[in-house]
């Protein structure tokens, strides 16, 4: 990737810092070699998948069972530079062959949790494998089947050795996600964690936009929110400022180096908190304020009712489903407090704003206009 290239491949560059591998694809790695052992008798090693973005990286078993109908493979994750509380974990899957027409059905094992609350990108009930590594692994399912003349109705059992123990450090347990650890990940790879090194990436990417004479620039909390960018305005690359958590940086350098238009584009509950006032998203340094978003809904129309169950909802997801059932328009709500926010920091820099919300799948859920 060349200097001028911005978003996260610039991210990793700039930092110098080794990525790593998210626990859905190592999830992947492992399904399909369990997959491809109980159809050919052979496991893979290392067994190649292919991410959301292209890359083709190669997975080490580090466990190999076959039985009759079941096989089960293991990965190591590795996280890279990133001081990720998986590193090292074991991540298990076990493959079983099901009934023609069954497709593919996801079980937690040992280690990774189920879904106890509402709020979350999947039903009460489900086990923690987030809606995108349950694609990769489908896909890969599907191409392992094609291969071997297999029929691709399988169930697959996730599991994380010593998940449950591990998970007291996260906050699933907050969220509801009961018995181990959420299987994550929507790129495949994990950036590396520097605070210094990404704010420096940040302040390198506005001035590289700034050089290329550009005069629009999008600060984007990860890979979902740049593709709703682009989508909306045909951004190019060295546009998009991959913040991460670090909106307080973004808008501390374009005050100091301003671009005429500035979009802020991220998840609903990440921006709920620069809307609250927190200039620093990660969820180690700040929450969800969910009284804050009662009182956006009562601004918006919300009853008493109504406002006193978003003030307990689980998660911000929660608290923006039940407005949204009510015709509440809590997400335009956010981004024009999240805008307002913004410019506040900004202080009279000739900058202008809007702000775009978007739930887990890229839809946008709440925009501001322009200021």
């Amino acid at each position: 990737m060349s200097e001028a290239k911005g978003g996260r491949g610039a991210q990793l560059k700039h930092t110098g810092l080794r990525p790593g591998w998210t626990t859905g694809a190592c999830a992947t790695a492992a399904a399909t070699a369990a997959y491809t052992a109980l159809l050919s008798g052979d496991f893979p090693d290392p067994v190649t998948i292919t991410l959301p973005r292209g890359q083709t990286p190669a997975f080490a078993l580090a466990v190999e069972e076959l039985a009759e109908g079941r096989a089960t493979a293991g990965v190591v994750k590795d996280a890279g530079d990133d001081p990720d509380v998986t590193h090292g974990a074991l991540v298990r899957v076990s493959v079983r062959a099901l009934p023609a027409g069954s497709g593919v059905v996801f079980r937690a094992g040992p280690g990774v949790g189920t879904v106890t609350l509402p709020g979350l990108p999947l039903e009460v009930g489900e086990p923690a494998v987030n809606p995108v590594p349950r694609r990769m692994i489908r896909e890969h399912i599907a191409e392992v089947a094609a291969a071997h003349g297999g029929s691709g109705d399988v169930e697959v059992t996730v599991g994380v050795d010593h998940g449950e123990e591990i998970a007291r450090s996260t906050w699933n347990p907050r969220l509801g996600i009961l018995g181990g650890l959420s299987v994550l990940g929507t790129t495949g790879v994990v950036v590396p964690y520097s605070c210094s090194a990404w704010i420096d990436s940040i302040r390198r990417g506005v001035d590289v936009a700034l050089a290329a004479g550009l005069t629009h620039v999008a600060g984007c909390t990860g890979s979902t929110s740049e593709k709703t960018v682009v989508a909306e305005y045909g951004l190019p690359e060295i546009a998009l400022l991959d913040m991460g958590d670090f909106a307080g940086a973004v808008l501390k350098y374009v005050r100091r180096h301003p671009v005429d238009r500035l979009t802020v584009c991220g998840g609903f509950a990440k921006l709920s908190k620069l809307a609250a006032g927190h200039l620093d998203l990660h969820s180690g340094r700040s929450q969800v304020d969910k009284g804050y978003l009662a009182e956006l809904a009562r601004r918006g129309g919300a009853g008493e009712a109504l406002a006193a169950e978003i003030a307990v909802a689980n998660t911000g997801l929660a608290a923006l489903q039940l407005c949204q059932a009510h015709g509440v328009p809590l997400g335009d709500l956010v981004a024009v407090a999240a805008r307002d926010q913004a410019l506040s920091v900004l202080r009279g820099a000739p900058v202008a704003v809007d702000v775009i919300c978007i739930d887990r799948a890229g839809t946008v859920v709440g925009r501001s206009s322009v200021r």
